[in-house]
C-alpha cells in the first residue's frame, strides 16, 4: 500500500463511520459548500445540500482531504457568486501560526522558492529575496509553541470581543482548526450585515492599527492682556476600550519586567524600571501620569505603543475582512494533518489541548520510514524525534507524518 492509500484508506473509514458526526453549520440551506478530492485535488465548490445527511452521503462518496462551507449567507448558494444573492455573512477570525513568529518556526519549519529553488527557514516571506517570486512550497509543523502562540492570541481576541464588543462569551464559536491555530466565529444579527468596509475597522481595532495615545494639542483659553500658553501635548489613558487596555497591559508588564526586558523593548528610560511602584500606583491607578519623575510624554507614548503590540491580537486580516470566505467545517478533517477541527467554548481556551481532544484516529498502529520528524507530543504520547529510521506508530501519529511529507509507509 503507497503512503497516499494508507492516509486515502483512513479518511475514507472517517467519512462512512456512522459514529462519525459533523455538525451542521446555522441556515444550513443558505450556505455555500465546498470539498477538495483527496486524490484528484481539485476542489468542488458552489454547492446546496437539502439536509446534513446527504451532504454526509457525498462526504463518504467522495472521500475529500478538506470541507469548507461559506462564511456568507446567499438566496441561491449553488450559483456562480454573481448570482448567489448575498444576504450577510458571519465575522470569522482565523488565528494561524503562519503569521506568528515563534523561536521554533526557525527549527522546525522551511519554505522553498519554486521559481528558483531558493530555500529558507521559519515564516514563508511574501517574495523570494533571490529571484522575487511569490510562489513557495513549505513544510510546517504543529508543535506545542506554534500551538500555544495562537492560544494566546486567540485568548486575546475573545477577551476584546466580550468586554470591548460587548459579546457574550457563549454567542463566540471557538474552533481548533485542524492544523496550528484557532478559528472564532460571530454569527449574531448585529454583524451579519457588515461589509467589507466595517469589518476592517474591526480588524483595525482588534490589531490597534492607526491607535493614538497623545492626546492632541491644547491650548489655554487667551486672557485679555496675557499671551496664549504655549501647545503642550498630554499623556492620559481611560477606564474603556483601548486606554483600558493598554493600562492593564502596563500594569501586567512593569510590574514583573527586569530592566533587560525595558532594553529589549527599546526603552532606555531607567526611570520606568527604578520607580515602577510609583508608576504602578501614581500614573495607572491614580492617572497622574505627569507626576512621575524623569518620565516624558514621549516615554509614555513609546511604551504604549509597545504594550500594543503585546495587547493587539494577530490574525488573519483577510479572512475577516473578506464577506464571501470559505471556512474550514467544524467535525472534519484537515488535509495537512488529519486532526479535527472541533469547537469547545470559548471560556476553555486555557484549557483545551488540541494534540489529545482533535485527535481522529485513536485505533490502529503503522509502521512507517520517517525521513525527519522534531519531538512531538499526539494522542497523550510524545514522539521522536526521528531520522531515517522505521517505527511503528499509532495511526494518528503516522497519518500526520505522511500527510506533512516527513514519513511514508514502511511495506
Amino acid at each position: 500500500m503507497s503512503s497516499r492509500d494508507f492516509v486515502y484508506s483512513k479518511f475514507t473509514e472517517f467519512y462512512n463511520n456512522s459514529s462519525t458526526v459533523i455538525p451542521a453549520p446555522s441556515s444550513f440551506e443558505q450556505r455555500e459548500f465546498a470539498y477538495l478530492m483527496f486524490k484528484e485535488r481539485f476542489m468542488v465548490r458552489h454547492k446546496r445540500f437539502e439536509s446534513m445527511q446527504v451532504f454526509q452521503n457525498v462526504l463518504a462518496r467522495n472521500v475529500p482531504s478538506d470541507v469548507y462551507h461559506s462564511c456568507a449567507y446567499y438566496e441561491s448558494p449553488d450559483l456562480e457568486m454573481d448570482k448567489k444573492g448575498w444576504i450577510g455573512s458571519d465575522l470569522v477570525f482565523d488565528i494561524d501560526a503562519d503569521h506568528i513568529p515563534t523561536s521554533c518556526g526557525k527549527i522546525h519549519d522551511e519554505w522553498t522558492c519554486q521559481k528558483c529553488e531558493f530555500s529558507g527557514k521559519g515564516i514563508t516571506p511574501e517574495e523570494c529575496p533571490i529571484c522575487e517570486g511569490d510562489k513557495f512550497s513549505a513544510k510546517t509543523w504543529p508543535c506545542d509553541l506554534c500551538i500555544e502562540s495562537t492560544r494566546i492570541e486567540t485568548g486575546k481576541l475573545i477577551d476584546m470581543l466580550t468586554k470591548d464588543f460587548g459579546f457574550a462569551a457563549n454567542e463566540l464559536h471557538v474552533f481548533f482548526s485542524g492544523h496550528r491555530g484557532y478559528h472564532v466565529h460571530v454569527e449574531d444579527e448585529s454583524v451579519r450585515s457588515l461589509d467589507a468596509l466595517s469589518r476592517k475597522e474591526i480588524v483595525d481595532y482588534i490589531t490597534g492599527l492607526g491607535l493614538s495615545v497623545i492626546d492632541k494639542d491644547t491650548k489655554e483659553k487667551p486672557v485679555k492682556g496675557r499671551k496664549r500658553a504655549a501647545a503642550t501635548k498630554k499623556f492620559n489613558l481611560h477606564d474603556y476600550g483601548w486606554n483600558r487596555r493598554l493600562k492593564v497591559g502596563m500594569s501586567k508588564f512593569l510590574s514583573t519586567a527586569t530592566a533587560e526586558d525595558l532594553k529589549n523593548l527599546g526603552l532606555k528610560n531607567k526611570n520606568l524600571f527604578k520607580n515602577k511602584d510609583v508608576i504602578l500606583k501614581r500614573a495607572i491607578e491614580d492617572g497622574q501620569w505627569d507626576l512621575i519623575p524623569g518620565v516624558s510624554v514621549a516615554t509614555w507614548h513609546k511604551l504604549a505603543e509597545q504594550i500594543k503590540s503585546l495587547e493587539s491580537a494577530n490574525i488573519d486580516t483577510v479572512v475577516t475582512t473578506d464577506i464571501h470566505r470559505l471556512i474550514r467545517m467544524n467535525g472534519t478533517l484537515h488535509g495537512k494533518t488529519g486532526l479535527l477541527k472541533i469547537e469547545f467554548p470559548a471560556h476553555q481556551i486555557d484549557d483545551f489541548d488540541p494534540l489529545t481532544q482533535a485527535v481522529a484516529f485513536k485505533k490502529g498502529t503503522a509502521r512507517v520510514l520517517v525521513s525527519d520528524a522534531p519531538e512531538f507530543r499526539l494522542g497523550g504520547a510524545t514522539w521522536g524525534p526521528y531520522k531515517n529510521v522505521k517505527v511503528v506508530l499509532p495511526t494518528a501519529a503516522a497519518v500526520m507524518l505522511i500527510l506533512k511529507g516527513r514519513a511514508e509507509v514502511a511495506n
